[in-house]
């Protein structure tokens, strides 16, 4: 567990908040966008989860193992064929 250090709440415009020691986040890692939550009586901070990180290379593999095709049968109408404007 590292030191722990004490700050001072401060006002930011409509807000309140920390100012938190550029190595302290470089410690974990944090550089962008962050998620707060409380959890009991702490707010917890971390890392934003990027949810599609790595879909590139996946569909990239996909297609590459001819993996990326259409799961559901795809049937016109006359409606697509004649009055749909491409």
């Amino acid at each position: 567990m590292s030191k722990s250090i004490q700050t001072r709440i401060v006002k930011i415009g409509d807000f309140q908040g920390i100012r938190i020691p550029k190595s302290l986040l470089e410690q974990i890692g944090i550089c962008e966008e962050v998620e707060i939550e409380v959890e009991g009586d702490r707010i917890v901070i971390r890392v934003a989860l990027k949810p599609r990180i790595g879909w590139n290379e996946a569909f990239t593999k996909m297609a590459e193992q001819h993996d990326d095709v259409l799961l559901d049968d795809f049937t016109t109408t006359e409606w697509d064929e004649v009055d749909w404007k491409w």
